[in-house]
């Protein structure tokens, strides 16, 4: 029992909800540039490099949060809080994880992926959790950079170059990942408060943050036309993404009129996960 209880502790401490929601935009990149015509192989080395980086950053994030993370109702159950895993061995694990990825990123894809990978792990550890989280408002910018690499491994997989594709795919995930992590922090924000983390909710108030959400959703909706404008994708996508945007784009306003704080939160972090999955599906199967 108590080895059960240890391997499920290790695999928790990884947060896989969070490695398989971005492994669905991985395999939208790589399908955007292999255009039909998918190297299988590669595409599970890609995938298995850039997870186990994803992992890495996310049981580094866990050692870094571990003491705010004890006073939030969401986290207070994480694995490090409960004393499951020692924060030596946490620090031990993160790092194996981080070194395996990158290497099958290296052997299996091309250097400038992983080195893209690389700087993605350290927006997310240093940049974001070390320094900006407990400080700034700004937090959720180099939050959304990290959140925006994943795709753009995919794609360089497979083009081994930075090109209009690469850049459009990060721009559209970086001003998704914004509202999404609005939305989170509005629905958590006696969490984020107890931890004494600044967030915009707390700090300027709901209806500001409400304005903030609008304003990216539409950007984010508008960034997604640009596939379609340059020729990435097909009409299907871009008829479909206009729904989901108009959709999501109407979801945030009604906060303004017709949703309590917390309603609204929650539709718009559901919403915001369905807008990324049919925009990962429609490049999957629309270019």
């Amino acid at each position: 029992m108590r080895e059960k209880n240890l391997i499920k502790a290790y695999f928790s401490i990884v947060k896989p909800g969070i490695i398989f929601g971005n492994a669905i935009t991985v395999a939208a990149g790589f399908a955007l540039a292999s255009k039909g015509n998918i190297d299988w192989g590669l595409f599970v080395m890609t995938l298995l490099g850039i997870s186990l980086v994803m992992a890495s950053g996310c049981v580094f994030n866990n050692y870094i949060d571990r003491d705010i993370d004890s006073v939030m109702e969401r986290t207070k159950d994480r694995v490090l809080v409960k004393g499951l895993i020692t924060p030596r061995v946490a620090i031990v694990y993160a790092t194996v994880l981080g070194i395996l990825g990158l290497l099958a990123l290296f052997l299996y894809t091309n250097t400038l992926t992983t080195f893209i990978a690389l700087g993605g792990l350290f927006v997310y550890v240093i940049v974001y959790t070390l320094w900006l989280k407990r400080r700034s408002l700004l937090a959720s910018l180099p939050g959304s950079i990290a959140g925006a690499v994943p795709p753009v491994v995919g794609y360089l997989a497979v083009r081994g170059e930075v090109d209009l594709g690469a850049g459009l795919l990060f721009l559209i995930l970086m001003l998704w990942q914004i509202p999404h992590a609005l939305a989170i922090s509005s629905y958590r924000v006696e969490d984020y408060v107890a931890a004494g983390i600044p967030v915009l909710p707390a700090k300027r108030g709901m209806h500001t943050t409400k304005m903030y959400t609008i304003l990216f959703v539409a950007l984010f909706a508008m960034a997604t036309f640009s596939l379609a404008v340059f020729g990435y994708v097909g009409q299907w996508y871009l008829g479909v993404m206009a729904l989901v945007g108009i959709a999501w784009l109407v979801l945030a306003a009604k906060g303004l009129w017709s949703l309590g704080d917390k309603q609204w939160a929650r539709t718009m972090f559901v919403s915001s996960i369905v807008a990324i999955v049919v925009f990962s599906v429609m490049i999957a199967i629309g270019n």
